[in-house]
């Protein structure tokens, strides 16, 4: 499970060190998607360990085991925070090579890893992972109907944040038809693989709406990377399409774009797929680093 830590403002972590020796490793600082808590990249952080690189897995303020309100909330510029505190706390550790620190993000989190590196010069290489960049112009089997319901859900608990409410939280993941964030068939079926098999999990089906109307205008700016960028997208991904996607290794100036078959969530679900996507991540942040 890794060792249980703490930094920045309530954040809560397990940090997975190689077994053997002593001397100092490169990270792997690890951020995952929207609404997204780190038992889901568990299995991540095991085998970048194994590759022998430290990984640092970690809850986002308002998720998980970390502190914050409102709970279920994405703050975008909270999070960003979060990553950047967590490469601070590797960086002091004794085991951790601090000019040889990883970002891997997933989906928002691969935004997220794009934006905090391009601040950041000592980041060494970055690796984003079915990134987000824009919502899609078309969400597949959503009614015009049901795009109305969900964009009433995110103004009704935009305004109940500025009358300083509680939050109108929504699923996140929801049958077809039925008023979520995202609601196909795929999704009902990846809801079950975020529940674990015996039910016990961080995640909770439930997201404040209010964070959509910040997501639409952020993006990544690869193109002020100077680390090395490694962008793995699905064929088939509708949430966070390739015509999205690809640009992100296009713009930056040292960037690598792989294409796997698949969907968003078969980097979850297949595990022939997934086992793919991480050999060649562990190999592109091992050429990067040694």
């Amino acid at each position: 499970m890794g060792d249980r830590v703490t930094f920045g403002s309530g954040c809560v972590g397990r940090l997975f060190t190689p077994e053997d020796g002593t001397e100092r490793v490169p990270c792997v600082v690890l951020c995952h998607g929207f609404s997204g808590t780190m038992d889901r990249l568990l299995p991540h952080a095991e085998s970048f360990a194994a590759a022998g690189l430290a990984a640092l897995v970690f809850d986002y303020r308002n998720f998980g085991e970390s502190a914050g309100e409102p709970r279920q909330l994405v703050d975008i510029d909270g999070q960003q925070e979060d990553i950047r505190s967590a490469v601070a706390f590797v960086r002091g550790h004794g085991r951790i090579d601090p000019d040889r620190v990883l970002l891997w993000g997933n989906s928002l989190g691969g935004a997220h890893a794009i934006n905090v590196a391009a601040d950041d010069p000592r980041i060494a290489a970055v690796v984003a992972q079915i990134p987000f960049n824009g919502f899609p112009r078309k969400v597949e089997g959503r009614s015009a109907w049901s795009t109305f319901r969900l964009q009433a859900a995110i103004l009704w608990d935009a305004l109940r944040g500025r009358l300083g409410l509680g939050p109108y939280y929504i699923p996140m993941i929801g049958a077809p038809g039925e008023m979520a964030v995202t609601a196909t068939a795929e999704a009902e079926q990846h809801i079950r693989t975020l529940a674990g098999e015996n039910g016990q999990t961080l995640w909770r089906n439930s997201v404040a709406p209010r964070a959509f109307l910040r997501m639409a205008r952020y993006r990544p700016a690869p193109e002020r990377l100077r680390a090395p960028l490694l962008v793995c997208i699905a064929t088939e991904d509708h949430e966070t399409p390739e015509e999205t996607t690809r640009v992100l290794a296009d713009r930056a100036p040292d960037g690598e774009l792989r294409r796997y078959p698949g969907t968003h969530f078969s980097f979850y679900n297949d595990p022939a797929i997934r086992d793919k996507v991480l050999a060649d991540q562990i190999a592109f942040f091992v050429a990067q680093v040694g």
